[in-house]
């Protein structure tokens, strides 16, 4: 029995449909969802919806019933996460679960990123668990730069604070993808830690050529300080937690945060990654 938490996220669906491309049967698939009533479309392919509150370990009690490998995917609230995922290693201890996947952050162990401390949190509740675990070091979503297309056509501009920091990003699928396989995978190891990220690297005044060429348009990329790149953020509508999270990161960019070379995401999904200019082509036909 697999089982996938935050299943109706964005991540979560990628991953129970690769998982059950995996030839995993649906009823031996358990989407663990804060919301079950969202989950009416994967109940309706036999996938078995059990309720999965992060905030409620009586729920995650339940939902991991007779479960043997687990994806655990990271939640979105950033000051409730260790506890969260804390409740979940501990509910998934008590129903006997054999292995837990993890979805972490590239280089969590030594990143700069301001979500990583949060994952080495995890991950250290994961190592003092007992129970056999991968850890997912998932790169940026490609996702997160081609959300801005639109903006970005508009304005004429991509702005960031990277300077040329090069960035390893894969598509969510990639990394989805990468999740199934380790979960349906047929050994088990006690520990295994795998550094995922796109087999390309780019940087942000690549990304503004690309969309240049693809969309036919004059596209520039305009390097600000990272106090600038916040406050373009805040002037653009982001609240301001989130502005210095993401204009940090993007400085944390330029010191090599986002950049891997070892190709493991590829060569787990039996694939070439999705590649840049595959992600901005999909982005201007939606």
């Amino acid at each position: 029995m697999y089982a996938v938490t935050a299943a109706t996220g964005k991540l979560g669906r990628l991953a129970v449909a690769a998982i059950l491309k995996r030839q995993v049967p649906a009823k031996q698939l358990v989407a663990a969802v804060r919301s079950p009533e969202k989950a009416s479309d994967l109940a309706s392919q036999g996938v078995l919806v059990r309720k999965a509150d992060y905030d409620q370990l009586d729920t995650l009690r339940t939902a991991l019933a007779g479960v043997e490998k687990l994806l655990l995917v990271s939640g979105n609230d950033l000051g409730k996460r260790v506890a969260q995922h804390a409740a979940v290693i501990e509910a998934a201890r008590a129903a006997g679960v054999r292995l837990i996947a993890y979805t972490s952050v590239l280089h969590a162990d030594r990143s700069e990123l301001g979500v990583a401390e949060s994952h080495r949190a995890t991950e250290q509740a994961l190592k003092s668990s007992g129970i056999p675990y991968a850890l997912l070091r998932n790169g940026w979503y490609v996702e997160n730069y081609t959300a801005s297309v639109p903006a970005v056509l508009a304005s004429g501009a991509v702005l960031g604070c990277s300077g040329t920091g090069r960035i390893s990003a894969a598509s969510r699928a990639d990394y989805a993808e990468a999740a199934a396989a380790s979960l349906t995978a047929a050994d088990v190891p006690a520990a295994r830690v795998y550094e995922l990220a796109g087999d390309g690297a780019f940087t942000r005044a690549d990304l503004a050529a690309e969309i240049a060429r693809q969309s036919g348009k004059t596209i520039v990329y305009r390097n600000l300080s990272e106090a600038d790149y916040r406050a373009a953020l805040v002037s653009a509508g982001l609240p301001d937690f989130l502005a210095a999270l993401l204009s940090s990161s993007d400085a944390a960019t330029a010191r090599g945060a986002l950049y891997e070379e070892g190709q493991q995401l590829s060569r787990l999904i039996g694939r070439p990654t999705t590649t840049l200019a595959q992600a901005i082509s999909a982005a201007l036909k939606t």
